[in-house]
This record gives structure tokens, C-alpha cells and sequence, in this order.
């Protein structure tokens, strides 16, 4: 059993009441299956692996925010170890990769950075010297911890800020790069003005449940009104997910035939076919199968998933030889596998994408923060960052197929960025994420989550228009990124 103290009694935060997005961690980063319980100041794991293991959780950090940090993978021992001294560990040695491999240990300009990481190793040092006094050593952990975080974050914004800087110059924005989800209901000039000065593209959202919401009956009419609309504004447009299996996604009457993958799957391919083919001429990005890793309510197998995966794909290909193929990654650190071994874990889906042969051509990936939930849990930017790198390991282009986060007061326990989430906030998290993952020259498209507010948002209040159709600060600061970027510096 691992045991983690939580800390200083005279924390500024207050001290944690329940285990949010807490979670084991093995090998590669891949979340394993383990009891985790809160009791006497301590959190007590029961793993079910027998090698090092790490433990990852939100952590509230003062003056920093509210953050789902990790540890090292640690050998088992009868001793607790000090969780705030385990995270700061974690993060100094992230630290140092990254910098190492961004090239930035002698970089000009990285000085008063290099100083505040010193500075952070300082005071972990200091924590580990005063071992045998545990409360003394916890509030040197916790000091070390913030001034790490603060300094990773910055780390990120200052590469991101190098190399989106060159992407400019070069005339890396000159196609269609910033995009945005359409809203569930029908296209109207507010929506439309909103879009045009703004974004080059609308992501097209075609809900199996909603085109065919019963067995013998197809309506296509909300998508046929926005391709329409959307071609007549010269707005460009990506179609999908086609295939969801999410619970949202999959019409009711497909439960009947659960245990029949045949038929689940002829159902699927004429999802797809007739699909692609009614909008091939005007659509020339189709993201085909989306979260089929994490989302599986009909309890497919591994090969099941993959099947499908290489199906839909396929099927788009044959029909839509010229298009972009994507395939969409969810929720993708994983965290939904340590509850739901049913799922696959996503690099593992990625990787078997890659070697298996699907015929794709780009991995689509989100980014949604600020919930309470399994794989929305607020993340910081270095390990955005680094996420997005480790992705482009697979060969593959990139495009951020949808991000967001709150506008309004949240619980802490979904996340939370320096301050509590506003639409000030908002605007700020968006900006900082856009230069990070538009610095990288993989990165094709970024693309928000939804367009406005309203009852469809996976993020409460997460849309860049309010409900009533007034902007949020988000909107402008877009409009004025998009600008800046499409415009090559000297």
C-alpha cells in the first residue's frame, strides 16, 4: 500500500475533502487500476501492479490555482512519502526534460527564468534537508511547488513565444488555421457576423442521434442549413465526428443490437457513406471517428474499436479520395482507463492507428478543462505543451479539434487558473493555450469547442458569445490574434 501525507497544517489552501480526478499512474504514463481513499491526512493506495507506481490528482496550489499535478512513479514502501515534496519532484525533472529538449539551457533571454528554476531546486533541497522535521520540510515542498509551476508555465509561454514568432514570419498562418464548434441550432446572421471577421472555419458537428433518431428515418436538415449558409459567407467547413460512441452520440434504437457488432458496424458504414457522399464536394476535412479510445457504450473490444477505427476511415477515403482523414482523440491522458478496462488506453489506439495502416491522415486532439469528471480536469500549459509534442512522435499532422473552458464560477474541483474562472479568465487561458499550440509547426488548426453558451456546452458557459449573443473578451482577442499571425513580420 502507498501512503502520500498531504502536507503542511498551515497550508494556504484548504486542506483536500475528497480525491478529485485522483488516479494511479504506471508505466508510460498509462493510468492503472488502484483503491485510493482519504483517511487520517493521508491518502492511502492499494495498487493492483506490482511495479513503481505514481499517483496523479488536482492539486490546489496558492496563488497558482488548482491543477491536476502528479507524482514520480515511486517503489512501494512502508513509510508515507510527502505528496507536495513527490509533486515538485515530478515537476522539477519535467522541467529539465523539456528544457533540454526545447534547447533552452543556454538560450538567450533565459536567464531570470534559469534563476527562478534554481531558485525552485533551492527550496526542494531545503524541504529534503529537513527530513526529520516533516512540518518544516512540507512548507519548503509547497514554496518549491509554486515557485516550479509559476516558472514551467512561463517556460512554456516563452518557447511558445520563440517559435510562434518564427511560424509568423515564415507565413505559417497564411491557410486556414482558427476555427470554432458550431452551436445546436439552426445558422442566423448573428451567429454568422460573429464568425466571419474571426475564424477561417466551422467544425460541423453530425450527430448520429441526431440524423437518425429512428431506425427508418434520416433528417439532415440542420446540417444541410449550415453547409449552405456557411459556403454562402465563404466560411470553410470540417465535418464530424462521424462516428461517436459516446452516450450522447449513439441513437437509442442501436441498443437493441448490442451484442450483434455486425450489424452495429453495417449501421455504422452506412452512417458514413452517406454522410461523406452527400457533402464530398463541399466539405475537405472530415474528422471520421472521435473518442472511439474512451467512449464506448456498447462495450466494444480492443479490436472491435480498432475495426471500427479502420472502417470509418476507409469508407471516408473511398468516397472523399482528396479530403483530410482525422481521427479524434479524447479526455487524452487517459485517466478514464484506471475506472473502464473496457477502454483503450490513447496512445495505445494511437500507435495501433499508426502501425496498423489506417488509411488517416492527421490526429485530431481536445482539449476540454474545468468539470469535475474523468478527462476534464484542468491541466497546465507545459503539460498541454508536452502532450502536443509527445503527439507529434506518430508522424502524423495535428489539429486541436476543440477546446474550452469556463466563463463563470466554477467548483475548484474541475480546475482553476490563477483566479476563479470569469469571462476575463477565459480570455487569458485561450490566449496563453493559443500561443503554445499554434507555436508548434505540426499544429495545422486550432479549433474552440463551441461557438456560444447554451445547453449543449461539454463545459458550462464555455462559448465565446453569451447566451443572449453578446461577445465575451475571448471573441476580440481571437479576432486580434488571427490577425496579428496572418500578417508576416519582418
Amino acid at each position: 500500500m502507498y501512503r502520500f501525507r498531504l502536507g503542511s497544517t498551515q497550508r494556504k489552501t484548504p486542506p483536500l475533502k475528497d480525491l478529485h480526478g485522483a488516479h494511479l499512474l504506471g508505466g508510460d504514463g498509462v493510468a492503472v487500476r488502484g483503491d485510493l481513499r482519504l483517511k487520517g491526512g493521508e491518502i492511502q493506495c492499494d495498487v493492483r501492479i506490482h511495479e513503481p507506481t505514481g499517483l496523479s490528482l488536482v492539486w490546489p496550489v496558492a496563488d497558482f490555482g488548482a491543477v491536476q499535478l502528479e507524482t514520480t512513479r515511486l517503489p512501494n514502501r512502508e513509510q508515507p512519502y510527502d505528496l507536495p515534496l513527490e509533486l515538485v519532484r515530478h515537476r522539477l525533472m519535467r522541467i529539465n526534460m523539456k528544457r533540454e529538449e526545447w534547447g533552452l539551457f543556454d538560450y538567450p533571454g533565459m536567464e531570470d527564468l534559469a534563476t527562478r528554476i534554481e531558485e525552485a531546486r533551492a527550496l526542494f533541497v531545503k524541504a529534503l534537508q529537513h527530513s526529520d522535521t516533516p512540518e518544516r520540510a512540507m512548507t519548503f515542498a509547497e514554496k518549491a511547488l509554486l515557485a516550479a509551476l509559476a516558472a514551467s508555465e512561463d517556460i512554456s509561454g516563452f518557447h511558445a513565444g520563440v517559435f510562434i514568432n518564427r511560424r509568423r514570419q515564415m507565413g505559417g498562418f497564411a491557410k486556414p488555421f482558427l476555427g470554432v464548434g458550431l452551436p445546436a441550432r439552426m445558422p442566423d446572421e448573428q451567429l454568422l457576423n460573429a464568425i466571419r471577421p474571426t475564424f477561417d472555419f466551422v467544425r460541423l458537428p453530425m450527430v448520429w442521434r441526431e440524423i437518425q433518431p429512428k431506425e427508418q428515418g434520416i433528417s439532415f436538415d440542420y446540417t444541410d442549413a449550415w453547409v449552405s449558409a456557411a459556403s454562402e459567407a465563404g466560411i470553410g467547413l470540417v465535418g464530424g465526428p462521424l462516428l461517436n460512441f459516446g452516450v450522447r452520440f449513439v441513437p437509442d434504437w442501436m441498443y437493441i443490437w448490442e451484442n450483434d457488432f455486425e450489424t452495429i458496424i453495417d449501421y455504422a458504414r452506412e452512417q458514413v457513406r452517406r454522410t461523406v457522399q452527400r457533402y464530398a464536394s463541399r466539405i475537405d476535412r472530415w474528422i471520421v471517428a472521435s473518442g472511439l479510445h474512451a467512449d464506448n457504450a456498447l462495450a466494444f473490444s480492443f479490436e472491435q474499436i480498432m475495426e471500427l477505427t479502420r472502417m470509418a476511415a476507409t469508407t471516408a477515403r473511398s468516397l472523399a479520395p482528396k479530403s483530410q482523414i482525422l481521427l479524434e482523440l479524447t479526455q487524452p491522458w487517459g485517466e478514464y482507463y484506471a475506472r473502464n478496462q473496457q477502454t483503450v488506453p490513447p496512445w495505445l489506439y494511437a500507435d495501433m492507428a499508426v502501425q496498423g495502416g489506417v488509411p488517416f491522415d492527421a490526429f485530431g486532439v481536445q482539449f476540454l478543462f474545468g468539470i469535475d469528471s474523468d478527462g476534464f480536469h484542468l491541466r497546465d500549459m507545459l503539460q498541454i505543451s508536452a502532450l502536443i509534442d509527445r503527439l507529434a512522435n506518430f508522424g502524423k499532422a495535428l489539429h486541436v479539434t476543440a477546446i474550452a473552458v469556463p466563463s463563470t464560477k466554477q467548483s475548484i474541483a474541475g480546475g482553476k487558473w490563477r483566479e476563479e474562472w470569469s469571462a476575463k479568465s477565459q480570455a487569458a487561458w485561450l490566449d496563453a493555450f493559443m500561443q503554445v499550440a499554434l507555436s508548434k509547426p505540426y499544429v495545422e488548426s486550432v479549433a474552440l469547442h463551441t461557438l456560444c453558451d447554451g445547453p449543449d456546452c461539454v463545459i458550462p458557459e464555455s462559448g465565446v458569445l453569451k447566451r443572449d449573443g453578446d461577445a465575451k473578451p475571448a471573441l476580440e482577442m481571437l479576432r486580434r490574434l488571427r490577425t496579428r499571425l496572418r500578417t508576416p513580420g519582418e
